[in-house]
């Protein structure tokens, strides 16, 4: 959500803060504003809007301190405005402060400063309160005031704290919100992620839950809760900064959908021995250790859930293990049956949404093993999990996931074969087959983003609906699932998934004249079962775009508009069908004038619960 970033060095802390937090506006937001030590005090500038009304008032003002704090803020408590956007700061300013998270007790330590201290607050949010909390326990010492802050504090946030009477440091803390530390000459960073920070500095510090650093020009120390120093290993960035650039495309959606077929190539080639075998590098996963496992839970959000409806799948079919699939903001509130026999498989792009985390940590505190799938390195769901696989998408910057997606299906594929060649389920000739399939994908995700004439016509064709359905069998409805999501998200279109087969059981009463509906019919054993649910919604008036295997002509007598993909088995159609799916949905949104990469209220990375 939220991005943060600080400086302290010898260098002007607002060039450094703007040039960050503009590379941290694909996590969403609808305000901005930096904290600076200028002049002997602490000078706070933060506007509703996007970057650029913050950076045309900076103009206006040379503030040339060399220590600041920056923030783009996504609405939680309290309206977007100017007075609710960060930085925030104590009564008297003496205190500034970020914060991403939510700070779940905020209202009673509000009522508590009020009645004890006397302080007035300016804004509607959660996050002032923390500042003045630490205004509160400040003699002198910000790191111990700090410390005595957050013992009163409950929820998730990652801070970064400047104080007027000790201009020569930062102070930030890290606990459920994603924090790292960028390393340079005489100069050091904090960041809610890396690309803001990779125009400096390659040298990071990945921070771990509960603790606190310190910042100064000279060094960094970090500190456990137990305010004993901590050591940690420099993690060394290899990705370039060139590959969060749109290199030529208007969006970086579009950029990401064209870099599909580099990403399931990597993702799939880097898990192959030369003999096509998988390995899975450090993840132990014997015959012993399947045997042993009666369940598998694949726990995510959004786009990663859709994701792990594929895997569910794929695992129950080739590798005969259960899976139940749940969304992760409700899995804690259930009453799981996790122990020692189950595999817990969480799904994240980046690795930091906070009900996946906190889902996770649930299901190891009961025993379960836990297994991620996750693109970003280092991110809090790697670390804390027992064995990490990792795509191999590279940077996603639109928030609208789609080269994740395409990765996360090649990996769950991937483990599930896995499972069933170790378990002995699956026949050695299949196996082959499946894999030379799987390879053939980045050619065949090619061809169809080598022809996308037919599929902007029909988005131009179509993009004054305000209402569609996404409909298939089988497989096909896990991916009308994903198709029907990044059409809501992008075009804000109101669109809804579902079994073909449902339709005559309540939702095709919402079948009128014109409406749109998208029909996947890719699975061969399903196919003329679609082709009768498509005519029923023809007959009630419904403008049908289909998306079917090549070759399979018949359905062009059913449906308006038809959208072909190379042909494939039937298990492995998710990979190809989705992409037609994400290019709609793309000039659907170009073609209404929607803000593509940075879609309304929403967020790459959902650190809030």
């Amino acid at each position: 959500m939220c991005g943060i970033v600080g400086y302290i060095g010898n260098k002007k802390a607002t060039d450094v803060l703007v040039d960050g937090l503009s590379k941290l506006e694909y996590r969403g937001y609808d305000s901005a504003g930096v904290a600076v030590f200028d002049e002997e005090e602490i000078k706070v500038r933060k506007y509703k809007g996007r970057m650029a009304v913050l950076e045309e008032h900076l103009k206006e003002e040379d503030l040339k301190g060399t220590i600041g704090i920056g923030h783009t803020r996504w609405a939680t408590h309290g309206e977007p405005s100017d007075r609710n956007s960060h930085p925030h700061t104590n009564v008297s300013g003496s205190i500034a402060l970020i914060h991403n998270g939510i700070i779940e007790n905020y209202m009673k330590l509000k009522e508590w400063l009020i009645e004890t201290n006397g302080d007035h607050f300016k804004s509607e949010t959660d996050s002032e309160v923390i500042a003045h909390l630490i205004d509160y326990y400040y003699k002198g010492d910000l790191l111990d005031a700090v410390y005595k802050a957050i013992e009163k504090m409950e929820g998730a946030y990652a801070i970064g704290v400047i104080c007027k009477d000790e201009p020569d440091k930062i102070v930030a803390v890290r606990k459920d919100s994603p924090l790292i530390v960028g390393l340079g000459e005489n100069e050091n960073f904090i960041a809610s992620d890396i690309p803001a920070l990779l125009k400096y500095t390659r040298d990071m510090y990945l921070i771990e839950n509960d603790e606190v650093v310190l910042l100064t020009k000279e060094g960094v120390i970090i500190f456990n809760e137990l305010r004993q120093e901590v050591k940690r290993d420099v993690f060394k960035v290899t990705w370039n900064a060139e590959a969060a650039e749109k290199e030529g495309y208007e969006h970086f959606m579009m950029k990401e959908i064209n870099e599909q077929p580099k990403g399931i190539h990597d993702t799939l080639h880097r898990r192959l021995d030369k003999d096509d075998h998988i390995v899975l590098d450090g993840i132990q996963l014997t015959k012993e250790d399947l045997d042993k496992i009666n369940k598998v839970y694949i726990v995510a959000c959004g786009t990663a859930y859709n994701a792990g409806l594929v895997g569910k799948y794929a695992i129950e079919k080739f590798a005969k293990i259960p899976v139940d699939v749940e969304v992760a903001s409700e899995f804690r509130y259930k009453e799981p049956f996790i122990d020692d026999k189950t595999l817990f498989i969480a799904v994240s792009q980046s690795g930091e949404t906070l009900d996946t985390l906190a889902a996770l940590r649930e299901a190891k505190r009961k025993g379960a093993r836990v297994l991620s799938v996750v693109n970003v390195v280092g991110s809090s769901v790697s670390r804390e999990s027992d064995d990490v696989f990792y795509t191999w998408a590279g940077p996603e910057i639109a928030v609208a996931s789609t080269k994740a997606y395409t990765t996360q299906l090649v990996s769950m594929y991937l483990i599930a074969l896995h499972m069933a060649t170790t378990k002995g389920s699956l026949e050695e000739a299949e196996y082959k087959k499946i894999i030379t399939e799987l390879k053939s994908m980045p050619d065949k995700v090619q061809k169809i983003l080598d022809d996308t004439k037919n599929i902007q016509q029909i988005a131009d064709e179509n993009f004054n609906h305000e209402n569609a359905f996404y409909i298939g069998r089988g497989i096909d409805v896990n991916v009308a699932y994903e198709g029907s999501l990044k059409l809501k998200e992008i075009s804000y279109i109101h669109s809804e998934a579902i079994a073909a087969g449902e339709l005559k059981h309540g939702t095709i009463a919402l079948i009128e004249e014109g409406r749109m509906v998208v029909a996947l019919a890719t699975q061969d054993r399903l196919y003329q079962k679609m082709l009768s649910n498509i005519q029923e919604v023809r007959a009630r008036g419904a403008y049908v775009i289909a998306v079917a295997k090549e070759g399979n002509k018949e359905i062009e007598k059913v449906a308006d508009k038809v959208i072909y993909i190379p042909d494939t088995m039937d298990e492995l159609t998710p990979i190809l069908s989705v992409v037609p799916l994400q290019i709609f949905s793309y000039y659907i949104a170009v073609a209404r004038g929607c803000d593509v990469d940075k879609p309304k209220n929403l967020a790459k990375s959902v650190t809030v619960e």
